[in-house]
Parts: structure tokens; C-alpha cells; sequence
């Protein structure tokens, strides 16, 4: 029983020792032509690097003739960085034929963008299709443009660079202001290329991570007549602002009609009071003896007659032929 125990504690023993000391990586590494030492796999253990990771990555790169040391990968690692990525875009770089250092594909792997991709769109150009972006030419004609962008990743700025949102923001910036400084939009219509010349002559590409190589216009629409319906909406606007003004005259009016009618009532009760007054003045003529009895029976006279003037009048009124109305 103790022989089988001590047998257990010495595959144990060993087994610690293999995962310890990689045996395997160490003759895979020396026999590639990219030598690690024992040591050095060993530090990786207890470092928490994967000596794996870091002896195919320098195999890879030496085999691509690129002079990798196992420090600087494992420096890479230990920052958390993609270090299989990171060597996959230098060997793809140096095939290409693009500059890019060790240095600056771990910054721009540290800055969390796909270096990889990024030296893949330098090879090959992306191509974004921008979103349907609206204008309104100076007629009032909506247009309605949708635009191919090619870019190309620009490695030296991937640090610190805007990305694609950006770039389709600056773009639909350039087709609004193009189409709103067209006289017509026939002359978009006849000229579609005109959007993409002037787009990208401003150089849109200007602190981002891209070089725009060209601007190709997918497809122009006609939209709606934005001219014409905000004249209407603002004769609409207009015939509400009159229709209140009229309005207020109106109650204006009204208010000045009853005030005039206020002071007519006042008037007519000024006078009806001056006439009672006459019966006392007549009472104070006769005791003072400025009116006789005579007087004032010529005087009664007069009133009746001039009643029956106006009472005659008033039948007598010439009728209109057309209504047989009186006039």
C-alpha cells in the first residue's frame, strides 16, 4: 500500500513539474529557430503568463522574419493586450508592405480597436453605406440621398481617432449643406456627382481613424414639397392672426357701441330730468308774474299744433313702388 502511495506522489511530483517546467514549448521553441529558455517558461508560470501563447506568437513572428523577444510579448500580455492579434496584424503589415511598429500595434491593441482589422481595411478599403439623409434645395424640393463612403484605416491616427459614426456624420453633414446650396433640385438631379465632389473636398477624414478614398452617390430620391407646404402652414398662420385681429376689432366695437349707448341713456336722462324742471319754472313765472294765463294758453296752443303736424306727417309718408313700404 505504501509503495502504491509513494508511486501516486512521484506522477504527481513529475506531472507538477512538466506543467512547471513546459518541456514541449522549450523543444518546440528550439527547434523553430525562436529559443526561450527554460527560465524565462518557467517566470511565465509564475508570472501567470501562458508560455503557449508567448512561444507560438514569437514562433510565428520569427518564422516572418520579424525579431520579436519573448520580453516584449510577454510585457504585452501582462498589460492584457491580444498578443496572438497583435503579432497575426505585424506579419500581415510587413507582408503588405505597411509601416507598423511593435510599439504602435500594442497601443492601438491596449485602446481596445482590432488591430488585425484594422491592418486588413488598410489592404483592403471598407466600404459604408451611409444612411438615407434628407434635404431641402433652395426651390423647396426635399431630396433624399444615400452614399457609398470607402475608406481605408490610417494607422497613425487609430490612437486617439473618431470611428465610423463620425465619419457618416460628417458625410451627412456635407450632402445637407450641398443639396440646401442648390438653386433648383433638378441641378442635384442632373449633377448627382456634385454631392460627392463637394463632400470630399472638405476634408471629412480630418482627425478620425480613416482615410476617405472616395464618396459615390447610391441613390437620389425626390421627397415631398417642403416649400409649398410651409407656405400654406404659414397662410394658415397668417388667417388665424387676421381672423384674431378682426375678432378683437370687432369686440372693440361692440364695447365702443354699448359705451355710446351708456352715454345716449345718460344724455336722455339729463333731459328728462331738465324737463321736469320746466312745470316749476312756469309756477315761479306765474307767481312772479312774468307769465300770464294767456301766455300760457298760446303757448298750449303752439305744443298741440306742432303735435298734429308730426302726426300728420307720420301717415302721410310717401310709400316705395317697388315694396309699397313706406319710406
Amino acid at each position: 500500500m505504501l509503495a502504491w502511495l509513494v508511486i501516486v506522489l512521484v506522477i504527481l511530483m513529475v506531472l507538477a513539474i512538466l506543467w512547471i517546467v513546459p518541456i514541449a514549448l522549450w523543444v518546440q521553441a528550439l527547434v523553430s529557430g525562436a529559443y526561450v529558455g527554460i527560465g524565462n517558461l518557467v517566470g511565465m508560470r509564475l508570472r501567470g503568463v501562458s508560455p503557449k501563447v508567448i512561444v507560438q506568437s514569437r514562433i510565428a513572428a520569427i518564422k516572418a522574419g520579424l525579431p520579436l523577444t519573448s520580453n516584449q510579448l510577454e510585457t504585452h500580455y501582462l498589460a492584457r493586450g491580444n498578443v496572438a492579434k497583435v503579432v497575426q496584424s505585424l506579419i500581415s503589415a510587413d507582408k503588405a508592405k505597411i509601416s507598423l511598429s511593435f510599439g504602435r500595434a500594442c497601443a492601438i491593441d491596449l485602446a481596445g480597436r482590432d488591430v488585425l482589422e484594422a491592418v486588413k481595411m488598410t489592404v483592403n478599403p471598407k466600404v459604408i453605406t451611409t444612411p438615407m439623409v434628407a434635404a431641402i434645395a433652395k426651390d423647396g424640393i426635399q431630396l433624399k440621398a444615400v452614399t457609398r463612403v470607402t475608406v481605408r484605416a490610417n494607422i497613425e491616427k487609430l490612437v486617439g481617432g473618431a470611428g465610423e459614426e463620425t465619419v457618416i456624420a460628417r458625410v451627412g453633414e456635407g450632402i445637407v449643406s450641398t443639396i440646401g446650396s442648390s438653386s433648383t433640385h433638378k441641378d442635384v438631379l442632373e449633377n448627382p456627382d456634385r454631392i460627392s465632389k463637394t463632400v470630399l473636398a472638405k476634408g471629412l477624414d480630418a482627425g478620425t481613424a480613416f482615410e476617405i478614398l472616395s464618396i459615390d452617390i447610391a441613390d437620389v430620391d425626390v421627397g415631398q414639397n417642403i416649400g409649398a407646404q410651409l407656405q400654406q402652414d404659414q397662410a394658415q398662420a397668417d388667417k388665424k392672426v387676421a381672423q384674431a385681429k378682426a375678432e378683437s376689432r370687432r369686440a372693440m366695437a361692440i364695447a365702443v357701441e354699448q359705451e355710446m349707448k351708456a352715454k345716449a341713456e345718460e344724455m336722455r336722462a339729463k333731459v328728462i330730468e331738465n324737463e321736469a324742471q320746466i312745470p316749476m319754472a312756469m309756477a315761479d313765472a306765474f307767481r312772479s308774474g312774468n307769465l300770464g294765463v294767456m301766455d300760457y294758453y298760446h303757448m298750449k296752443n303752439i305744443i298741440s299744433d306742432t303735435d298734429m303736424r308730426e302726426g300728420i306727417a307720420q301717415t302721410t309718408k310717401p310709400k316705395d313702388a317697388s315694396t309699397g313700404a313706406e319710406d
